[in-house]
């Protein structure tokens, strides 16, 4: 075998790999690390396979079975011990039991006849979820009143049976999970699964209790599907990749049972939470769980350890990982070029159950549904950001810092062979941002074989993006695109260095809106030094977004400070003062600040939801945005048609 670019010998086949996607990511696609990781490896010779048990755990407990189990631990629980959601699941449990493998069946695409029942609303029971409908009853068919009639008919049109269908199973799903929340594990949720344990949490404390509990119903679970994926795959070395604080108690609870089963077993934690939160790890007792723990990009600190448990290099010369010696932690970076982004192979969804996955419609935000409504491939464009600059963002971590493209002739071809594997043509850049000199090269390549596919991802807002490129990106397959107005402000864009103007902004994504594709926008509240009159003028820069048919979808997030932020390590040039951290020793990532300004942002946020969900369904777009707040606001200082010059004017 010729030895690949950057002069790495393949590792030695003997080692087979197993990397492992933990509870709880996503339930309409596969989360894709372990893909990259698989295709990376395979690519070097090594022996590698995955699997998902988020998805076999949620395949598990919504099954007759499952139900089942979870009714008999609420008829083991004393009467008066029982909360009202499990009484109620145990009341209709026969219509749960009946109706869970068809709604499963429907959401995973295998039986679309079924919606037509599921819209007549007699078909699933209904529980507390269900009563976020009843806004759009109260006076009709949109969120701020109508004539009446279908409460969904206003989201979803006369032709959307799938799409409300696909909703109220999702509903009545969420109605399930409450109920396995209150009578079985009150940590659990589909996709923040005992989250407080790890986010930002400085003690390991918490979660070393949480699993030294014997196990609930869910950890049984768990603890089988871990032992039956160690039985089908005889692993080596166990892969587990965490993206969010809300899949590490299922990964730690996976490696104590790799560990107790198999302790020949080497097990690796890496992903998104520990490049963020475990860079400055001193904890033994993850230890006692993992064999090693590596930071950033996992292709070198993988080829490095693969070389090390080969006895072909010392663990001084490791890249980028935590071990326990001797009782301490010690972190090992040997020094060695990156993988190229263009070397890193094709991400691979081979062993991965893509016919299993669910098609769910949690919210009714036209964005939001393609995060949780299909099985979207994952492909990533460059690695990091080309931009790095702004304020809010861990710009000094190595998934922001390091930037690296590939050529579009690679692009494509990753594309037209994932294509291949899997038969599905819909693609999610997952890119920070995507640079336009790379999307304007993609979309030249994919026009240019002829591929046809559609893709949607995240971008900045800049002028690169002129009205002739969103029209050849949208030619070459865009659908979506989603980027930061953040605070739309250009005193507060011009803070946070976000390099862009509202005018040019506006401009934008209006090239994008004429070319067909649909636009959100991530707005963010609460931004130090951020006013009362800052936000009521946000908002009305929004509203005149929207009414100008800019952008067709949006969310406000409310500020986080991290250590990793230029706001967190220079809090200074931004006006503000961090709360000192208590000692860390296991992870570290939001960190509090005080405001001059002293403005309750909590306090604000509501009214700024409710504004743009409204705007989104064109209510309210000639109001004076102040009736969005139950309290005085101030009168907003942006002339009424700033947004319409802004497009009138030079580009």
């Amino acid at each position: 075998m010729p030895l690949p670019s950057d002069g790495i010998r393949p590792a030695h086949p003997a080692l087979r790999v197993l990397s492992i996607i933990p509870p709880m990511t996503q339930l309409n696609t596969p989360y894709p690390s372990t893909a990259y990781l698989t295709g990376f490896l395979r690519s070097r010779g090594v022996q590698a396979v995955q699997c998902d048990l988020a998805l076999g755990l949620i395949l598990r407990l919504l099954s007759g079975k499952g139900l089942q189990a979870v009714l008999e631990q609420i008829e083991a629980t004393p009467q008066d011990c029982r909360g009202p959601l499990a009484g109620a699941f145990a009341a209709r449990f026969a219509d749960y039991r009946a109706t869970i493998e068809p709604a499963l069946a429907f959401l995973q695409g295998r039986d679309s006849t079924l919606a037509h029942r599921i819209v007549g609303r007699a078909f699933l029971p209904e529980g507390p979820r269900f009563t976020s409908l009843d806004v759009y009853e109260a006076d009709g068919d949109g969120p701020d009143g109508g004539d009446g009639g279908d409460p969904l008919a206003w989201a979803f049109g006369a032709l959307g049976v799938q799409d409300r269908a696909r909703h109220l199973a999702t509903l009545y799903l969420n109605d399930i999970a409450d109920v396995v929340k209150e009578a079985i594990d009150p940590r659990f949720e589909f996709v923040r699964y005992g989250e407080s344990l790890a986010a930002s949490q400085p003690s390991f404390e918490p979660l070393a209790a949480a699993l030294a509990a014997p196990h609930n119903l869910i950890d049984t679970y768990l603890h089988g599907l871990t032992l039956a994926s160690l039985a089908e795959q005889a692993p080596d070395v166990v892969l587990l990749s965490v993206p969010f604080p809300g899949s590490v108690y299922g990964a730690f609870r996976i490696a104590q049972a790799i560990k107790a089963a198999r302790p020949e077993v080497v097990t690796v934690l890496g992903g998104g939470f520990v490049n963020t939160e475990l860079r400055t790890l001193s904890e033994p007792r993850v230890f006692e769980h993992f064999d090693y723990v590596t930071l950033d990009a996992g292709e070198r600190p993988l080829l490095a350890l693969l070389e090390h448990l080969q006895g072909r290099r010392s663990a001084q010369r490791l890249v980028r990982t935590f071990r326990r010696d001797g009782g301490e932690v010690r972190y090992v970076n040997f020094v060695e070029p990156e993988v190229a982004f263009d070397d890193v192979g094709t991400p691979t969804w081979d062993g991965l159950p893509l016919d299993r996955y669910l098609s769910l419609l949690d919210m009714l935000n036209p964005m939001h549904r393609l995060w949780s409504d299909g099985r979207w491939n994952k492909l990533t464009v460059a690695h990091g950001c080309y931009w790095k600059k702004c304020s809010f963002c861990d710009v000094s971590l190595d998934y922001i810092s390091r930037y690296d493209a590939a050529s579009a002739t690679t692009l494509v071809d990753r594309i037209e062979t994932i294509v291949a594997e899997t038969g599905q043509t819909g693609f999610h850049l997952v890119d920070e941002a995507a640079p336009p000199k790379s999307l304007k090269a993609l979309a030249a390549e994919l026009q240019r074989r002829r591929v046809a596919i559609s893709w949607w991802g995240n971008i900045r807002f800049e002028k690169t993006f002129t009205p002739a490129l969103c029209q050849q990106l949208a030619d070459s397959g865009c659908i979506a695109i989603s980027g930061g107005l953040e605070v739309a402000s250009d005193r507060l864009l011009t803070l946070m260095k976000k390099g862009v103007s509202v005018d040019q902004l506006a401009r934008v994504t209006k090239g994008f809106a004429d070319a067909g594709v649909l636009v959100h926008a991530y707005l963010m509240y609460g931004f130090p030094t951020q006013t009362v009159q800052d936000t009521v003028d946000a908002l009305e820069l929004v509203r005149q977004l929207f009414a100008n048919g800019c952008i067709h979808s949006g969310f406000w997030h409310r500020f986080v400070c991290t250590v990793h932020s230029p706001v967190g390590q220079r809090p200074q040039d931004y006006g503000v003062t961090l709360v000192p951290l208590p000692p860390v020793s296991f992870a570290s990532n939001d960190v509090g600040f005080i405001d001059p300004t002293g403005v309750d942002h909590d306090a604000l946020g509501l009214g700024l939801k409710k504004g743009i969900y409204n705007f989104m369904h064109g209510v309210g777009l000639e109001e004076d945005v102040r009736m969005w707040w139950d309290r005085p606001m101030p009168k907003t200082r942006i002339p009424r048609r700033r947004i319409e010059k802004a497009l009138a004017g030079p580009a």
